[in-house]
Parts: structure tokens; sequence; C-alpha cells
């Protein structure tokens, strides 16, 4: 590194999250991360290194079997560090050592959480940390009263903070492999009060920390909502309700066959809100009909919220491009939405992100379809990978070095943003303003 080179926000953003990757790798190839005690390839323990920490879920290995409560406490704290951002936990850790919070850190926050200006920032982090913790103390006390009946109170307990905290960052590691390894929650989709209980940790993690923050400051007054708010909670509801419709119909001879209706509807609302982010499955998803599979990849192009646990294209993104075609289809230049217009550079924005994201998506299930997959199984586990999602159809352990690196920088570019990166590795100067600007010229667009 050159003397003086100053790094931007974005930078140390990307290595950041690059630096607890490798850490985590490390950890996890120690022999004591093992429950045989034998260290595991380093390729492998970066893998999932970087799936937990990438809050994604695709695993090497059934997480209970594989690893000692050593090695599962790194992969959870891994998880915490990626789902509330590794600068939120940096900078809560200095704050109560009594360190002085400067305008740098600020706007280290103010990329990591997605915050719309840098006052109130330092706030803003501290009520993401409490709500955080308090929403995933609470799920996980109900999830251990639902385990503890099992598999014992000391074991139960352990099971509910796992899988609360992995659903609150919609990671979808679990240790179900006590059950039945690489099994989710499958042995639990007639079960309500896990179902609904990882249902609401799920949503509220992928709503994102802006959104929380409007809420407890607005409380239930619609129209006091900031854009972005109103934005999300209308489309994750209508994500919500349509899925469950389209996956009721789909899935009723097929991975859902011989549920009764009652296990169909609870099934059907688990599969429209996990493939969005989360990584948990109550039914196989290899045993999806071609319907219900193109539909979860599809909802995996959408993701979560922005500034949230869960990773995607990101709703707001597919909201903007959405409006951008109405608007154009009816010849209107302005996108006007809940009587506001949204700003220039959103569309701009949008479509640069999200041509960076499906280039990347597309370029790994190319290589991974060349190094043997299927083009169902390729696309599936490179949306997946990208989208931070966790969901496979099982070939995840059956990748070659090639294509696990890919799913690697796949899950690395899903989690930071595949636009934070490309501005992380581009110069400075791209980006410069000039005054001087090319002769234009129309070109024939459709």
């Amino acid at each position: 590194m050159k003397p003086g080179l100053k790094l931007s926000t974005m930078q140390i953003l990307v290595i950041g999250f690059a630096l607890v990757i490798l850490i985590g790798g490390l950890l996890l190839c120690l022999p004591i991360a093992s429950r045989d005690g034998q260290s595991i390839p380093l390729l492998n323990g970066l893998f999932t290194s970087t799936s937990a920490t990438c809050v994604t879920g695709l695993v090497l290995y059934d997480t209970y079997t594989q690893f000692s409560l050593f090695g599962q406490i790194v992969i959870l704290f891994l998880i915490q560090i990626g789902g509330l951002g590794f600068m939120i936990v940096a900078i809560m850790f200095s704050m109560v050592l009594g360190r002085r919070i400067g305008l740098k850190e600020r706007a280290l926050l103010m990329d990591s959480v997605s915050a719309l200006k840098l006052g109130g920032v330092v706030r803003l982090t501290k009520k993401v940390f409490v709500l955080t913790l308090s929403l995933e103390l609470i799920g996980a006390a109900v999830l251990a009263a639902r385990f503890i009946p099992d598999f014992g109170t000391a074991k139960g307990i352990w099971m509910g903070l796992f899988h609360a905290v992995s659903a609150f960052c919609n990671a979808g590691f679990d240790i179900m492999g006590r059950i039945e390894p690489y099994s989710s929650l499958t042995h639990f989709a007639g079960d309500v009060l896990v179902n609904v209980t990882v249902m609401i940790l799920i949503v509220a993690g992928g709503l994102g920390f802006f959104v929380w923050d409007d809420l407890t400051e607005n409380g239930l007054r619609f129209s006091k909502y900031h854009l972005h708010t109103k934005l999300m909670l209308v489309a994750t509801a209508i994500l919500v309700v349509v899925g469950t419709a389209l996956f009721f119909l789909f899935e009723g001879s097929h991975s859902m066959a011989g549920m009764d209706s009652g296990e169909r509807v609870m099934a059907s609302f688990f599969a429209a809100i996990t493939p969005r982010t989360a990584g948990f499955n109550t039914v196989s998803t290899a045993d999806m009909s071609a319907g219900g599979t193109l539909l979860t990849m599809v909802y995996m192009i959408i993701g979560a919220g922005p500034g949230s646990t869960g990773g995607g294209m990101k709703v707001t993104t597919v909201l903007v491009l959405v409006v951008a075609m109405i608007a154009r289809t009816r010849n209107r230049e302005d996108l006007n939405v809940f009587d506001r217009r949204l700003e220039d550079r959103s569309l701009h924005r949008a479509a640069t992100s999200a041509s960076i994201y499906l280039t990347l998506a597309l370029g790994g299930a190319f290589v991974l379809c060349a190094q043997g997959a299927t083009l169902t199984d390729g696309v599936y586990e490179a949306l997946s990978g990208m989208g931070t999602i966790g969901l496979t159809r099982g070939i995840t352990g059956s990748l070659g070095s090639v294509s696990r690196i890919v799913i690697m920088l796949l899950m690395y570019a899903g989690r930071v943003g595949s636009l934070s990166v490309a501005m992380a590795v581009s110069r400075k100067k791209a980006y410069a303003q000039t005054s001087v600007k090319k002769v234009s010229e129309k070109i024939i667009i459709g």
C-alpha cells in the first residue's frame, strides 16, 4: 500500500468483510472446531466462513454433525457480525470503551446501515444494536420453549438461540442435524410455533434497519412514514401474499404432497418468505415443481431491503425498475409513487445495480454449468449464492474447487453489494465530475 493512500468508505467495508471471512475461516479449520478433532481443508473452512459472514447458509458440511460446540459458536458469531455489519459491531465496541466516533466512522456507519443522512447515524446504530439483540433473545426464548421438551434444557436453549440469530440475520444455518443431516426445518413443517417465530424473525431482519427506526418513531401512523418505509412494507406484504397463493397452487402435488390444508397453507407462507434471503426450508427444494422452482429463483433475485440483514438485488431496486417501466409505457418522464417523485438518479443507480447483479449471477451460473451442473441446478445455486439465500437443490457438497470459489465470490459480492464492490475496486478518478461533456448522439432503443 502506498504511503498516505486513503481508502474510501466502500473500500474499508469491502476489505473489512474480507478480513472477517479470513479470520473465521482459519478458526473453523482448527481441529477444535470439528467434532472428530480433524482439521477441514482451508478452502472448505473459507467457504463456510464466507457463507456465515455473508449470511447465506450454503454449506459443504452439516453444521451439527461436522462442527463442535466451538465451531458452532464461531459460525454464530460470524452470522451475527455479517447480519449486523462488522462496522456496527466495531463501533459499538468503541462506544463501550469510551472512544469518540469521528466523521469517518459516521460515514462508514451510514454506508453500513444504508442511512439516508449522516446526522443521527450513531443514534440509529445504537437502536439497531438494541433492537437486534432484543428480537433475537425473544425469538430464542420462544424457540427454546419448544425445543427443550425434545432435546433437554441446555441443548434446547442453545438450539433456540442459534436458530433465532440465524433467522433474524437471514442466514439459514441450522443445527437440526441432530435429527437428520441437512434437514433444515423440514421436521417442523407442521409446527405452528416454530414456523411463525422463524418467519417473523426473517421478515423483521429483512425489512431493514431504517424501516425499523421509522416504525419505532412513528408507530402505526402510515402517513408519517418515509417513502422508503412505505414502499418496503407494501412490497413485502404483496410479495408474501402473492407468493403464498402461487406456492399453494404449484406445490400441492409436488413438495407439499400429503399435507393437509392447514400444513399446506403454512408451508406456502414459509416458502414465500424464505427464498427472498433466509435459506431455511420446511419442504424439499429438490421436489419442487418447475413453477415453484422458477418462483423461488425470482424471489431470490428480488431479495430483502437495503440496510437489512438480507441480500438479493433489493426490493427497492426492483420497485424502481417496475415504476420506471410503468412510467415509460405511459409516456411519462417522472417516476411517481405515493404522491412523491423519485430522485432522477434513483433509476440510474437501480439499473446499474441490477445490471451488475444479474451479470455476476449469470456469469457464476455459466461457470457452474461448465463444471458439470445442470442448467436448473447451476442457475439455482448461483442465484442462491449471489442473493445470500442459502437454498440449494443438493449440489453444494459436490461442487468442485473452481465452483466453490465462484460461489464464495458471489456470496461476498451479494452481501457487501455488487455495486459497492464495483465502486470499491474502481479508481476514484473514474467517478470524478468534469465540466467537459462528450457530444451526445441518439441510438435506437427497443
